[in-house]
């Protein structure tokens, strides 16, 4: 599998000026496991409301999957999962900078609400404001952020969808990252394709 720094590499050398970050839960028939606070399993994310790990997957502008992370307990956030994997942040903060370590235009690390708690390295849409509405600004920014985005969603699809063992994994969550890696090594061979 090659690494995160190589793929933004090669990201960067073949044109492409947008990178997408989205989570994904693996769902896993894990039983209980105790988790840091009483009461809450490891494994079990409320949002979906099963046991699975919090993969994260970065993908190009049409939605391919050129990288996968490690998998994470299914309870944590996609921001605490983005901060756990050492080095991923900065180096799609480094990716989106030029030369001079300034931002660029040219190229945008973008990701959803999911990780509004990095939005000063990451592209996010506007969370709508506890009271109020949000500017004409900031919704139109919204809708064009989303429809740029939607195709991050593809590349979860296209992993899911092409290894059905990823619909649910009948072993320990710990070899999610494992199955999920050789999966999207195998993607690139069928397809001959890498970014």
């Amino acid at each position: 599998m090659p690494s995160r720094g190589n793929v933004l590499l090669a990201v960067k050398i073949a044109g492409n000026t947008r990178v997408n970050l989205d989570g994904t839960l693996i769902a896993t028939d894990r039983l209980r496991v105790a988790g840091p606070t009483k009461g809450v399993d490891r494994w079990w994310s409320g949002k979906h409301k099963k046991h699975g790990g919090n993969v994260q997957v970065l993908t190009v502008g049409d939605g391919w999957p050129v990288w996968v992370s490690p998998v994470r307990p299914g309870r944590e956030h996609d921001t605490t999962c983005a901060r756990t994997h050492p080095g991923l942040l900065d180096a799609l903060d480094r990716w989106a900078r030029n030369e001079h370590g300034e931002p660029t235009t040219g190229r945008k690390a973008l990701a959803d609400l999911g990780y509004l708690g990095e939005a000063d390295r990451l592209t996010v849409p506007y969370p709508r404001p506890k009271t109020g509405e949000l500017t004409e600004d900031a919704k139109c920014f919204n809708l064009l952020h989303s429809a740029i985005r939607a195709v991050a969603e593809r590349g979860n699809a296209i992993l899911k969808s092409t290894f059905k063992v990823l619909d649910k994994i009948h072993m320990s969550p710990s070899k999610i990252t494992v199955i999920i890696a050789a999966a999207l090594m195998l993607l690139h061979v069928e397809h001959d394709r890498s970014v």
